[in-house]
């Protein structure tokens, strides 16, 4: 199975459709009149499609086992066709597209099994996915958008070169992974005079994302925080919540970011742990949903065209 442990759980949801065509008059009859043999078909169709969709992962190989919290089955007689709509949502890390669709086609199955005694020309057609929404369906907009963006590293041995700088690159690669390449890369000591005069340089250099990487834990030197805030004109307090609340389900270390984050003006600022997971876990804790603050209806002064 694919790693997903890097992904955010949000709110997921599909809708899913199977088409079964019948071929004789009277096995509709029956059906609608409740005369079938083997029972009632709607009701046995729909037990056995929540059944499926709780059971997918024990039969499609690849798929995740997740808390399905809400499944309906639903169906609908078209002359001789009756469609089936499966919906499911949770709230994970990954889709809920695969459940649904297999307890389309398991309902499809189970309404053929109690007509076939009637109605040996039954088909089964059109097992699709009808919708599908939440994780990059639902935000893969966003990624178009393309701040121009700086990536500043806060750092006294890495300025000094006793150290190799591995936190910023892996920022500057999940950028590059989002279609955004960084027009400023750069480290610089932990001195806070440091820090605000290239925020404010970056500022007037029309930059519309600037993240620092480095200095936000609890050393003497890790000043990050106190040199960027009282630049700040209106602080973001969900980002960082996110980014810590990201990473303690993680590891217990965590909590003792100082990570603080929100706009100069027009220019978002984001400040990152140092340490390479640390950066690694922040960028997937807030991307691309962190993009959303470009369209124009959320931040007018920082929309992106």
């Amino acid at each position: 199975m694919r790693d997903i442990t890097h992904k955010t759980s949000t709110l997921r949801y599909a809708c899913a459709q199977a088409r079964v065509r019948l071929q004789a008059p009277e096995a509709m009859a029956a059906l609608v009149e409740k005369r079938v043999p083997k029972g009632d078909v709607f009701e046995m169709a729909k037990a056995a499609a929540l059944l499926g969709i709780k059971q997918t992962s024990l039969v499609i190989p690849d798929c995740h086992p997740i808390p399905v919290e809400f499944a309906a089955v639903s169906f609908e007689v078209q002359e001789m066709d009756i469609l089936v709509s499966v919906e499911v949502k949770t709230i994970y890390k990954t889709g809920v597209e695969v459940e649904a669709m297999y307890g389309a086609s398991v309902a499809a199955i189970t309404v053929y099994d109690m007509l076939k005694p009637l109605d040996a020309a039954i088909e089964i057609q059109n097992i699709r996915l009808l919708e599908k929404t939440g994780g990059k369906t639902q935000f893969g907009e966003l990624s178009q958008k393309r701040p121009r963006t700086a990536v500043i590293v806060c750092s006294d041995t890495v300025s000094r070169g006793k150290k190799e700088d591995r936190a910023g690159k892996a920022i500057l690669e999940k950028l590059e992974g989002m279609g955004i390449s960084a027009g400023e890369y750069s480290i610089i000591p932990d001195e806070p005079a440091l820090i605000q005069d290239k925020l404010l340089q970056l500022e007037m250099a029309g930059f519309q994302m600037l993240i620092f990487c480095g200095g936000t834990g609890l050393a003497p030197r890790d000043q990050t925080p106190e040199a960027v805030r009282p630049l700040l004109t209106r602080e973001v307090p969900g980002i960082a919540e996110a980014i810590r609340a990201y990473g303690q389900a993680r590891m217990p270390y965590a909590m003792l970011s100082r990570s603080v984050a929100g706009f100069r003006n027009a220019m978002l600022v984001l400040t990152l742990p140092g340490s390479t997971r640390g950066a690694q876990e922040s960028m997937d804790a807030i991307f691309p949903y962190l993009l959303h603050v470009f369209r124009a209806d959320v931040h007018p002064e920082n929309k992106i065209t």
